[in-house]
């Protein structure tokens, strides 16, 4: 695990309960792709179903950490792309069964008229820094 200190509210700055505003890192910087809602066979999960997509998602997330010898502890950002704003408490509920409330990253949601295949209701993209 890499030295991470999260600032939740930088003096000045409204405090936000879903992500901290700064998050600093020392280590060796780790950048994963845009995860979707596909199992290991290449299968979309949860049709119509953005609590089993942001699930599908976030396991897709813990494995490429895994890959890089990380761990959601090391997240510093989370970019979270939505084709319907209404699936991002669905994605709350997912990061919060992988990430405590006191270890969350800096983030950005972003509502896009469109994913890559028209059944993808949303994609997560993450950074990380872990220990040389």
């Amino acid at each position: 695990m890499s030295d991470v200190t999260r600032i939740p509210a930088p003096d000045g700055v409204a405090a936000a309960p879903q992500y901290s505003h700064v998050v600093l890192g020392t280590g060796r910087f780790v950048a994963i792709a845009g995860q979707l809602p596909l199992d290991e066979q290449g299968r979309l999960v949860g049709e119509g179903d953005p609590t089993a997509q942001a699930r599908q998602v976030f396991e897709n997330l813990r494995r490429c950490l895994a890959a890089a010898g990380a761990t959601f502890d090391d997240v510093v950002k989370l970019t979270f792309f939505v084709t319907d704003m209404a699936h991002m408490p669905a994605l709350r509920v997912a990061r919060a069964e992988h990430i405590p409330d006191d270890r969350l990253p800096a983030a950005s949601a972003v509502q896009v008229a469109a994913l890559v295949r028209p059944e993808f209701l949303m994609e997560v993209e993450a950074f990380a820094v872990v220990a040389p």
